[in-house]
């Protein structure tokens, strides 16, 4: 039976069956459209539950290392109450960084065989702009990370001491500009690093969930200090919905994410269109593909070090040797 394209809504379904349009094929379209419809709901209640748990937890354990914090402040000579130091705390700055960085990658873990484990309106984009998701799942994602963003900071103020200091502002004398840049080229290593691992298919893809999770912790390290370490629009939006304070430069944790993902995906695009799968061929085969195939040194094209499917070659392999025996035999 032809397949029914799923883009096409049951309608006038009399004429169409005048018009040789079976009963069954009407009632399969019916059914691909409600299958679309379930997976769209499923990635998006994959995508809340997911961007929930991640910055659940992140924020948790920014609380706990910004009230300690403070109470080191005030018990250290010469400090307001609840003030923070201008100096870099590191043990604060590697708690949230490790908070923010293994938090994702847990969570991306859980998540990446449902939604993908997005989290983030940024990587939302770049995937959509990539061709990963499209347009209808882009926007589900982004309004469930966007709930799940306020929904966490609200959890979190809700059932930990004290009030909430979780969001992210300019730090240690930061101007705006240095603040966008720093977002944008922080959130550009994210985005590409999840390119590179996860939509990126190799044969390390199943431990893409590690390599992103890094890039954040790396992207922390750096950012915490300075911008709050934001990345994610969601992450700096629910903490400013929760505590209704909205600094007057909150844009730039809107505008350099999307700046960053844009960078990312220009770079990408580079890296695609010259085909970089032959500059370092082989790179991920294992020990049999190697032995089965010897990529050309100097290849032109990515489809002449494509990886070799080594039970097909072994297949062709046992079949030419069976008709040798069989024709030694005759």
């Amino acid at each position: 039976m032809a397949r029914v394209s799923r883009n096409i809504l049951p309608l006038h379904t009399k004429e169409k069956a005048k018009k040789g349009v079976t009963n069954g094929e009407i009632a399969q379209q019916q059914s691909s459209l409600s299958g679309k419809w379930r997976n769209e709901a499923v990635a998006a209640a994959a995508e809340f539950a997911g961007t929930f748990m991640f910055l659940f937890f992140a924020f948790g354990g920014t609380q706990v290392a910004n009230t300690a914090a403070i109470y080191s402040d005030r018990a250290t000579a010469g400090q307001e109450a609840g003030s923070i130091t201008q100096a870099p705390n590191t043990s604060v700055l590697l708690f949230i960084a490790l908070s923010f960085g293994f938090s994702l990658m847990v969570n991306v873990w859980v998540f990446f065989r449902v939604s993908g484990g997005l989290f983030n309106p940024a990587v939302t984009l770049g995937l959509y702009l990539v061709g990963v998701l499209t347009p209808i799942r882009a926007v589900l994602c982004f309004f469930a990370q966007m709930i799940a963003g306020m929904c966490a900071a609200g959890i979190v103020d809700a059932i930990l001491p004290g009030p909430l200091n979780v969001s992210t502002t300019l730090g240690y004398g930061t101007s705006i500009a240095r603040g966008v840049f720093l977002e944008m080229f922080l959130t550009a290593l994210l985005v590409f690093t999840i390119f590179m691992l996860a939509a990126e298919k190799h044969k390390a893809t199943y431990l893409a969930p590690i390599g992103i999770g890094l890039a954040l912790f790396v992207a922390e390290l750096v950012g915490v200090f300075f911008t709050g370490g934001s990345l994610n629009p969601a992450r700096s939006f629910g903490p400013c919905v929760v505590t209704h304070v909205f600094p007057g430069y909150h844009y730039i944790y809107w505008f350099g994410p999307l700046m960053g993902t844009l960078l990312a995906f220009g770079i990408y695009k580079i890296v695609k269109t010259v085909e970089y799968q032959t500059v370092n061929p082989g790179q991920d085969f294992d020990d049999h593909e190697a032995k089965l195939f010897k990529p050309p040194t100097n290849a032109s094209d990515a489809a002449q070090v494509q990886r070799p499917n080594v039970a097909a070659i072994a297949a062709e392999e046992a079949i030419r040797m069976a008709s040798r025996n069989s024709g030694d035999e005759g």
